[in-house]
């Protein structure tokens, strides 16, 4: 019951929330163990970038670190492979997830890491 909600909230927010090639859309998808953060462009219907906490760079040291540390650190490796292909900007979507904790984590780092949303 509580996935049919997110995804019912999920679609309601894609409606008003477009990628773009030059403004990509940052998507963020939580499981319990991992967190993941795509670019996406909706018009070409691609994938530009994605990270994750399964990501080699992230994964060590990890295991000492809590969730939302872990999730602040997917998102400035985002921002920084982000930056590195010239995309400054992106339009955030949480997916149909509360902004706080690990969502917001990862916001607040992509932000640290350069990008603006």
């Amino acid at each position: 019951m509580r996935l049919k909600g997110r995804e019912r909230r999920h679609k309601r927010i894609r409606k008003r929330i477009l990628g773009t090639e030059a403004r990509p859309r940052l998507c963020v998808f939580r499981s319990l163990k991992h967190i993941y953060g795509m670019l996406i462009d909706d018009l070409n219907n691609r994938t530009i970038l994605t990270v994750s906490s399964l990501n080699q760079k992230i994964r060590k040291g990890k295991k000492k670190k809590k969730k939302v540390e872990v999730a602040r650190e997917v998102g400035k490796l985002l921002a920084k492979m982000a930056l590195e292909r010239n995309i400054v900007s992106v339009v955030f979507d949480r997916a149909g997830y509360k902004y706080h904790g690990r969502v917001k984590a990862l916001a607040e780092g992509a932000r640290e890491g350069g990008l603006k949303f």
